[in-house]
C-alpha cells in the first residue's frame, strides 16, 4: 500500500509541504479543490520536489471544459517530468449549477464523455491528427498549430475518478485508470458497494482489476480520550459530509439513514454547531480511526490494508504529525 500526503491548497506552504512529504518517504501528494483551486499547489510542488506522483484529489470537472482541463494537465504533466495524475470528481448538483453557474444533467454519463474528450485532444496533440471529438455533451472540432501542444516526451497524464456512487463507481471501472474514494466512507461500505460496484465497471469493459488504482483518504484523528477538541472536529466532519443526501448511502449502508436525514434538516437550519454533537461513539468509530499514533496506524492498516492501493494521509508544512503516522503506517502494514 502506497502513502500519499494530502496537502492543504494554500499557495504560500504547498512547496514546503510537499518536500516535506518527499522526505518523510510519501509516494505522492495530493492537493483536493475546496476553497482554492488544485493545480496552482502542484506546480509549485512539481518545482521543489523529483520524486513524489502529482495528483488533483480532486479537481471538479464539471466547472471546467475538457479543453481548460487538456491543457493545464498537459503543462503540468511536462514540467514535473511525467509525475503528474489527473483526478477528476465530478461534485453535486447544488454546487455545479449555483455555486459554478455550469450545466449539470446525466453525471456518470457525461464524466465517462469528459474523459474521452480529455484523452481525444491529447490524442491529437500526440499522433498530430485533426482534432474532431463530437459527443453527446461535448465537442471539440478545432485545434489550431498555435493552440496544439505537439506530442508529448513523458507520455500523458493517468485520470482517476472519484465516486461515491454505484453509476459513478462503474465509469470509474469501465474508463478511468484509479478511483479516488471519498472520506466519508466506511470499511464495510467500500468492501460491499464501492469495490464490487467498481468491479461490475471493469467487467463491462473487459479490463482486469489491476487496471484502476483504487485511492482512500484516512479519516483519522491522532487524539486521547482527553483531547476533546479534536474528537470534536472529527464530529463536525462527520456530520457535515452527512448531511450531504449524495452521501446519504453511506449511513444507509449501516441503518443510519434517520441520522442523515436529521443532519439535512440541521444543515438547511444553519446549526452546524449542533449537528456535531447528535455523531455517536458508534458512528464516529466507524468513519474515523481515533488514538495514538500507532493505534490509528493499526486501525488503518486492518480496515484497508488489502483492499485499497493508496491511502491517503494529511502531512503539513508546519508540524510533524503526519511525519509520524506515515512511519507508522508504513510499519504496521
Amino acid at each position: 500500500m502506497k502513502i500519499d500526503a494530502l496537502l492543504g491548497a494554500g499557495l504560500h506552504d504547498a512547496g514546503t509541504a510537499a518536500v516535506r512529504a518527499e522526505r518523510v518517504g510519501c509516494d505522492g501528494v495530493i492537493v483536493p479543490e475546496v476553497a482554492h483551486d488544485p493545480f496552482l499547489p502542484l506546480a509549485l510542488a512539481a518545482a521543489e520536489t523529483t520524486r513524489v506522483r502529482l495528483t488533483t484529489g480532486i479537481a471538479v470537472a464539471f466547472a471546467r471544459n475538457p479543453m481548460r482541463i487538456a491543457v493545464t494537465s498537459s503543462d503540468l504533466h511536462r514540467f514535473s517530468d511525467g509525475r503528474f495524475v489527473l483526478g477528476l470528481g465530478s461534485q453535486i448538483k447544488a454546487h455545479v449549477t449555483r455555486r459554478f453557474s455550469m450545466p449539470w444533467s446525466d453525471p456518470a454519463k457525461r464524466m465517462a464523455e469528459y474523459i474521452a474528450a480529455v484523452r481525444a485532444i491529447w490524442d491529437a496533440w500526440e499522433t498530430q491528427t485533426p482534432l474532431d471529438f463530437r459527443g453527446d455533451y461535448y465537442q471539440h472540432t478545432l485545434m489550431t498549430p498555435m493552440f496544439d501542444h505537439g506530442p508529448s516526451p513523458c507520455g500523458w497524464p493517468a485520470i482517476h475518478l472519484a465516486a461515491v456512487g454505484p453509476a459513478m463507481t462503474r465509469v470509474a471501472g469501465s474508463v478511468a485508470d484509479g478511483l479516488l474514494c471519498h472520506g466519508f466512507t466506511t470499511e464495510a461500505y467500500l468492501r460491499e458497494v464501492t469495490i464490487p460496484m467498481l468491479e461490475r465497471g471493469l467487467a463491462a469493459a473487459n479490463r482486469p482489476r489491476d487496471a484502476v488504482e483504487v485511492s482512500l483518504p484516512a479519516m483519522c484523528a491522532i487524539a486521547d480520550e482527553d483531547d476533546a477538541a479534536s474528537i470534536a472536529a472529527a464530529r463536525s466532519t462527520i456530520s457535515f459530509y452527512g448531511s450531504t443526501p449524495a452521501y446519504r448511502p453511506v449511513l444507509e449502508h449501516h441503518g443510519w439513514g434517520a441520522l442523515g436525514e436529521e443532519l439535512t434538516v440541521l444543515s438547511k437550519q444553519g446549526r452546524w454547531e449542533t449537528m456535531g454533537t447528535i455523531i455517536d461513539d458508534d458512528v464516529l468509530d466507524t468513519f474515523y480511526a481515533v488514538g495514538s499514533v500507532d493505534d490509528v496506524a493499526a486501525k488503518l492498516t486492518t480496515r484497508f490494508g488489502d483492499v485499497v492501493d493508496r491511502l491517503q494521509v494529511v502531512v503539513s508544512a508546519r508540524d510533524d504529525a503526519g511525519d509520524g503516522l506515515v512511519a507508522a503506517v508504513r510499519t504496521a502494514a
